[in-house]
């Protein structure tokens, strides 16, 4: 029987990015056939699926992030703002600690009711930390380009990795491309070993950016959070804007703040709740 069975979970969102977050603080671990079974079921549907193990000390939760195909993920900016908000909750605290593969996430409860605030810690630019499969002495504007080589429809996006790898193509048109087809083309580029949350950002202002996602094993979203922290700092960057803008998505807004001093990056959104229940033998036939 699997580990899972009994188990509660909660089933939220991030300005529409599906969560799941599961409790796992009593034992249990999920297995990849498990979490595509879960992302199936209408009750359980998730692009991210946020498993909460015992922390450490002061931590409140070690977390695993699972993408909906069953692959690992270091980072997820939306989940873990939902995390936040259910320890929150559960322990009457304005704050909460958590750790994941990509070290320690800090979180606090925002202004406005549901809003919460997550140090994302510093972003990584070096070719080598994204990971990059060549090197580039600038990550600013790498070589890559979709379409025709002498005019191509879009080329030289910027990569960061906060906590997971991103490329940034700057444009005036959020559908100068279909990035339902070539999304997953640029994912799986040979450029990127371990394929890469793609994005198409337009600059409104020097405060605000409107940003659209295909999100590396999810596909298409309507809100990531590490991709808006990465396309904030990589637009501050280039000197697109500065270091404090609103971010908006197909889902909604991000506050992005690019921390001077220590370069953290501070990212606030709200966190809602839909429903929650314990993990069922039907939720995992299939698996």
């Amino acid at each position: 029987m699997s580990s899972l069975i009994g188990r509660p979970f909660l089933k939220m969102n991030g300005l529409g990015n599906e969560i799941l977050v599961l409790d796992l603080r009593e034992g249990g671990a999920v297995a990849p056939d498990e979490a595509r079974a879960l992302a199936a079921r209408d009750a359980t549907r998730f692009d991210q699926l946020m498993a909460l193990h015992p922390g450490r000390g002061d931590v409140d939760a070690f977390m695993r992030i699972y993408n909906a195909d069953g692959s690992e993920a270091a980072a997820c900016g939306n989940g873990t703002r939902c995390v936040a908000w259910a320890l929150m909750r559960e322990s009457g605290r304005d704050g909460a600690l958590l750790e994941t593969s990509a070290g320690p996430l800090v979180c606090s409860a925002g202004a406005e009711p549901d809003q919460v605030t997550v140090d994302m810690g510093a972003p990584k630019f070096g070719w080598a930390d994204i990971p990059l499969s060549e090197a580039f002495a600038d990550t600013r504007a790498i070589e890559l380009q979709v379409g025709p080589i002498d005019a191509p429809l879009i080329h030289s996006p910027s990569v960061a990795n906060v906590g997971n790898p991103h490329a940034i193509f700057w444009v005036s048109d959020l559908d100068v491309v279909d990035l339902g087809r070539v999304g997953p083309l640029l994912e799986n580029h040979p450029l990127f070993p371990e394929r890469a949350n793609i994005s198409l950002a337009r600059i409104d202002s020097r405060e605000a950016l409107t940003l659209k996602v295909w999100e590396r094993g999810a596909g298409l979203t309507l809100a990531c959070g590490t991709a808006a922290c990465a396309a904030a700092v990589s637009a501050a960057r280039t000197r697109r804007t500065g270091r404090d803008v609103t971010v908006t998505l197909p889902g909604g807004s991000l506050r992005i703040q690019w921390r001077e001093g220590d370069d953290h990056i501070l990212m606030t959104g709200p966190a809602t709740f839909e429903h929650d229940g314990r993990i069922d033998a039907a939720l995992l036939a299939g698996a």
